[in-house]
């Protein structure tokens, strides 16, 4: 078992307190597992404990916990939510995954879409993509920014480092608001190589059966690999804190990503030590009162 404080230990978490370079994080790194089994064997026993966790984590519905991860294309984002939720509740948790606007999101400002889908208390959030494509894909293609109608902004010219800045620190405000209220912030960005996408792009090319996940569109984004490298990179540099860290996951290695994010997020709610809510005496009698109607009606039924 890890201590308790295995992902700050690791370096895999980022608090903002100084500048980060991607290229410094390894994106290939197992630390102690061997092979996928391995990793398998873990996860098992975590998704054992997750489910417990879960079930305190509605009872006492006092927090919240909202998952974002955020990676370029074929970094494993759909794998995480089936490996290590698959043994949560579904009614606790909800799954979001953000496409491009649509006419209506557009009339409203940026956060708003994201906004309406947070989790309410009690229940687990997975943003999958989330409200930082406002500082990564527009970032890359400024040119998105003027679909949003923004007062001043008429053309691209007009997109500065103030207009980032600003960006940076509406959401670090919006998840300062949150966190002060009950809601537990998890960022995750998957961190691969681009050899090891280009890997997984021929592979879904390779088998027919995931021809449907690859499409031109993915392949000219990756001519903007460098461009989107130092955009994730002023997003965590930005927007890291301590109340809402980013988790750069090593992730060449879809099984050791898998199985490290479970870990982290195990770790995480068993820290906030959930408490049970207590029934009143009051409430006691009732119960006794019920279970002998109860008793009475199955004795009939004899």
């Amino acid at each position: 078992m890890a201590n308790d404080n295995f992902y700050y230990d690791r370096k895999f978490y980022v608090n903002g307190e100084k500048p980060i370079r991607l290229n410094d994080f390894p994106t290939d790194y197992t630390e102690k597992y061997k092979d996928e089994d391995d990793a398998e064997d873990r996860i098992a026993d975590i998704i054992k404990q997750l489910n417990k966790l879960q079930y305190r984590l509605y009872a006492e519905c006092k927090y919240s916990f909202l998952i974002i991860l955020q990676a370029t294309d074929a970094a494993g984002k759909d794998g995480v939510l089936r490996h290590v939720l698959r043994g949560i509740n579904p009614q606790g948790c909800q799954v979001h995954s953000f496409k491009s606007p649509t006419h209506l999101e557009l009339r409203h400002d940026w956060m708003w879409r994201h906004y309406r889908a947070l989790p309410e208390r009690g229940m687990i959030g997975i943003f999958n993509r989330s409200y930082y494509e406002n500082v990564l894909v527009t970032k890359v293609h400024p040119e998105f920014i003027l679909n949003e109608n923004i007062p001043g902004i008429e053309s691209t010219d007009r997109i500065d480092r103030v207009f980032w800045d600003n960006r940076y620190k509406d959401i670090r405000n919006f998840e300062e608001m949150l966190s002060r209220n009950g809601t537990v912030i998890m960022k995750l960005f998957l961190n691969m190589s681009k050899d090891e996408q280009a890997r997984r792009f021929l592979s879904r090319i390779d088998e027919e059966s995931k021809n449907w996940k690859i499409s031109p569109a993915d392949f000219a984004e990756r001519e903007h690999w460098d461009d989107y490298r130092l955009a994730f990179e002023d997003m965590i540099n930005n927007t890291s804190t301590p109340y809402a860290p980013w988790h750069v996951i090593p992730s060449d290695h879809k099984w050791f990503s898998r199985v490290l994010i479970a870990e982290i997020l195990m770790e995480k709610m068993a820290s906030l030590r959930f408490i049970t809510p207590e029934v009143t005496d009051e409430m006691r009698e009732k119960l006794k009162g019920i279970r002998k109607i109860l008793e009475k009606e199955l004795k009939k039924e004899k």
